[in-house]
């Protein structure tokens, strides 16, 4: 798959690196070295992929998630040298889809970056809406809504919502549900899968703090129900 891919990194030495082995899996790549040309570009010219180091002069690259992630689902890869796991799950809480800290190996990268890219690329014809109660989740269209009112989710959200309104009711541990979102990192295992129940329960239920739709099985995962719409 060749896409079209802005790299939003202020290193030169770090983007030389990168862009090459894009280029060299053919995709085209745009290198940015300013946090709020690479906003105002990816607005005017969204990309099939953002690569975004957090630490941009200008923006930094949380705030240009928050920013994108407020108007698109564009697919946003972060990298950082801050390795804490505190700084991971907030690239993640503010919508990133996958995150990378320095040091990183370029071929993990570029696994990373092609698994992003078929997660993006159009759903098949054939898949159907599925619906679990009120709450339906249709692939063809990348939409969400609950009681006819459309939710807006973030790609990993989404991912994570496809996958379980496709088996309702059936109960997926963290790993499950983590090799389907992500299918490379274990650093932020338990807690990254948490952090996107947490977010999508604050969407989908009138009562965050009272899930009645994706509820927590203790000591194995979670599950998708009806719940309350069950008749």
């Amino acid at each position: 798959m060749c896409a079209h891919i802005v790299l939003a990194e202020d290193d030169a030495k770090q983007a030389e690196l990168v862009r090459r082995y894009l280029e060299r899996e053919r995709h085209t790549v745009v290198v940015v070295g300013d946090g709020a040309v690479a906003l105002d570009l990816v607005r005017r010219h969204p990309p099939d992929l953002l690569v975004l180091d957090v630490m941009l002069p200008g923006v930094d690259g949380l705030e240009i998630c928050r920013t994108l992630r407020a108007e698109s689902d564009l697919p946003v890869l972060m990298l950082t040298a801050r390795s804490t796991e505190d700084d991971l799950l907030a690239g993640l809480d503010l919508g990133a889809d996958d995150y990378v800290t320095k040091p990183f190996s370029p071929r993990e990268l570029m696994a990373r970056i092609r698994t992003l890219l078929r997660r993006a690329a159009p759903a098949r014809p054939g898949n159907g809406v599925a619906r679990v109660g009120s709450l339906s989740v249709d692939p063809m269209r990348h939409e969400v809504t609950v009681d006819g009112r459309p939710i807006d989710c973030t790609p990993g959200e989404f991912r994570l919502l496809e996958l379980m309104a496709a088996q309702p009711d059936r109960v997926f541990t963290r790993g499950q549900l983590l090799e389907h979102l992500h299918g490379f990192d274990r650093f932020i295992t338990q807690r990254a899968i948490d952090v996107h129940v947490m977010n999508l329960r604050k969407k989908i239920e009138a009562q965050p703090r009272r899930p009645a739709r994706l509820l927590t099985v203790y000591g194995v995962g979670y599950k998708l129900t009806a719940g309350a719409d069950a008749p």
